[in-house]
């Protein structure tokens, strides 16, 4: 989905207030109870919990797929599906993405959607990831990553997608685009957003080596924005909504677009190809063998 430059009348928030004028009386405020059910609107499921404050304008998208946010066929159609329903609403100007997974932010793709599958489900998975970057890297919306866990692989693709990433300052937490240490390599798109973030060089040793960061390396590479500490991950993200929130939507989305979408375009006008190409490099022998033994070896960790 590429960005749209149009502008976006946002008026969820004056509505909102109109409401609040209007059952003000003799220099007392009274608080309607429909505004109060209008200002939160939230949608849980077992995977994805989406906290819509319309007061805001600010949606948190919390991401609760256990043990590790693995990114599944059913999980990825189910951010992509909250995402659009929350572009679609024109008061909704900001969404910050979490992970309610202790340590976790997202473990990355469900490698069981790619072991030992047929070709079809195959390419229906890798049409979901894309799905789910397009989503998020073309948003009008602006997108906070709140990392509060490790994000390797496609969790580190979903931060890359957001306008901004504050990530706990934990030693023991890594991020990166590790895709060649599984034996898989990782698409033009997912090289193409860690060049517009971290420059080319920097993406072409961190891809080669599958480099996962620990977050102070993160930071000095530019993968991510801000450090703070793990109980402050949330709260600051919210505070950063408002400094961008500030800016007229309008400026920004046109800025933001100008910078991502041809990136964007490139994907759109090859999209089709990407998916024959990775279906036929996941389903070849020596790439399922290479995945069949790194399951092996999670097996083991876990033993």
């Amino acid at each position: 989905m590429a960005l749209r430059a149009s502008l976006r009348n946002k008026c969820g928030l004056s509505g909102l207030l109109s409401q609040w004028s209007s059952c003000s009386s003799h220099g007392r405020v009274c608080v309607s109870p429909v505004l109060v059910a209008q200002q939160r609107n939230n949608s849980t499921s077992p995977k994805l919990k989406v906290d819509f404050d319309q007061s805001t304008g600010v949606a948190v998208m919390c991401l609760q797929s256990p043990p590790v946010n693995s990114l599944s066929l059913d999980f990825l159609t189910e951010i992509s599906i909250a995402v659009e329903k929350l572009e679609m609403d024109k008061s909704c100007r900001g969404l910050i993405i979490t992970s309610s997974q202790p340590k976790v932010f997202s473990a990355g793709l469900d490698i069981m959607e790619m072991y030992r599958k047929s070709p079809e489900h195959c390419g229906e998975f890798w049409k979901a990831v894309q799905e789910m970057w397009l989503k998020l890297y073309g948003s009008n919306m602006v997108t906070i990553a709140a990392i509060n866990g490790s994000s390797p692989a496609g969790g580190c693709l979903m931060s890359l997608t957001c306008d901004y990433r504050i990530m706990a300052d934990n030693p023991r937490y890594t991020i990166g685009l590790n895709e060649t240490q599984l034996g898989i390599v990782a698409p033009f798109w997912f090289k193409d957003t860690m060049i517009n973030t971290v420059g080319h060089r920097t993406t072409e040793i961190a891809l080669e080596l599958g480099l996962l960061y620990k977050p102070s390396e993160a930071l000095t590479v530019g993968l991510v924005d801000q450090l703070v500490p793990e109980d402050q991950v949330l709260t600051t993200a919210t505070q950063t909504m408002t400094k961008w929130l500030s800016i007229p939507d309008h400026a920004r989305q046109i800025t933001k677009s100008m910078m991502r979408k041809p990136v964007i375009d490139k994907l759109m006008s090859n999209r089709e190809a990407d998916i024959h190409h990775f279906v036929s490099f996941i389903t070849k022998e020596s790439i399922q063998k290479s995945l069949g033994m790194y399951l092996e070896m999670l097996k083991k960790r876990k033993s």
